[in-house]
């Protein structure tokens, strides 16, 4: 039996060590920060799919963006990209793309009569795979290797890929023409799911004066490089998780796949709920989030903050559901709105 004193001690050395480790990501999330204030430079209003885009880059987690075009996806990843110092690449997904356009493919050489390795566009480190879902399933299932394992197979050769390697895909709502929809197992590969809704009319008004010029061009600067970003994540995986915490991740994603265990009357609308995946990723996402708050400890409503954007493209409704005009995200929404927040 553990002895009180034993207790306050351990108490006690826990808000020593969270103290300490707040203090040192106060000091390295610094440079998150002064992202924010470059890309913003640029957008008007995305201050929430910025902050997702730096959860994704401190958590190794891609991210699918989605929205009707004209709302700047593109450019808010690609101003990401030049406020970090390193390689980015842009890919526009087309129905004619092929899945070698994307990781390379082996090219014969006449005058030596050997293959050598063409390597594609895959190998950098930001990606922005723009309008993912204008090409077809066999091009979007060619990322699955690259997402997962870090890596890409090419003529039975594997290659590693540079760390930070992270996917920002953009799509437009399925219902528009021309879409193909993302397989299951290509979607519970993004760790967020951002939609990006319009402007208000305030930001649609200084959208209007900042950018209705014939040279828009803005310069971004550099204010942080990939050796912060490794350096970030091994603070992330050291910032403190309290069990109450723990269980309430657990819970919120047992409720998608047994919602009447917690008292939700969602009976015969949830087709499929969140993966083991996604408790994973809800936890990551919840210490990238007190990261950024410049914290040593996740709060409750750090997973709550971002579980709809964690769980809404891993809820698939069923055929009842939509009959109901019910939709997945309105669906996380009650589950997020009953389950007891610790």
């Amino acid at each position: 039996m553990t002895s009180p004193s034993t207790t306050n001690n351990n108490h006690s050395e826990l808000k020593e060590r969270i103290k300490l480790l707040t203090e040192e990501i106060e000091t390295h999330s610094e440079p998150f920060r002064r992202i924010v204030g470059q890309v913003n430079h640029v957008l008007v209003g995305q201050e929430k799919l910025v902050h997702r885009m730096l959860v994704g880059l401190l958590t190794r987690g891609h991210l699918l963006i989605e929205g009707v075009p004209g709302l700047a996806k593109t450019t808010a990843v690609a101003s990401l990209a030049k406020a970090i110092n390193t390689g980015f690449q842009r890919l526009q997904f087309t129905p004619d793309l092929l899945p070698a356009d994307l990781i390379g493919t082996q090219v014969y050489r006449p005058q030596d009569q050997t293959f050598v390795v063409q390597k594609g566009p895959i190998f950098s480190n930001l990606i922005l795979a723009d309008e993912i879902n204008r090409a077809p399933a066999k091009v979007q299932s060619a990322l699955l290797e690259a997402m997962q394992e870090r890596q890409v197979t090419i003529g039975g050769e594997t290659f590693p890929l540079e760390e930070p390697f992270l996917i920002m895909a953009t799509q437009n709502p399925v219902e528009q023409e021309g879409t193909y929809p993302l397989p299951e197992a290509q979607s519970d590969r993004f760790m967020l799911k951002v939609v990006v809704d319009y402007p208000n009319r305030d930001e649609e008004l200084q959208i209007l004066r900042r950018m209705s010029k014939t040279a828009t061009n803005v310069e971004i600067e550099s204010v942080t490089s990939p050796a912060e970003i490794m350096h970030a994540r091994k603070l992330i995986d050291e910032i403190y998780v309290d069990a109450k915490v723990e269980n309430y991740i657990v819970d919120l994603v047992m409720a998608t796949r047994n919602p009447e265990a917690y008292g939700l009357n969602l009976e015969g609308l949830i087709q499929f709920g969140g993966s083991p995946r996604a408790t994973i990723n809800l936890a990551l996402a919840a210490k990238a989030n007190a990261f950024l708050a410049g914290r040593g400890y996740v709060k409750p409503e750090d997973v709550k903050e971002i579980a709809l954007d964690v769980l809404r493209h891993r809820v698939m409704i069923t055929y009842e559901a939509e009959a109901e005009d019910r939709t997945s995200e309105s669906i996380v929404n009650e589950i997020l709105a009953h389950v007891p927040t610790p």
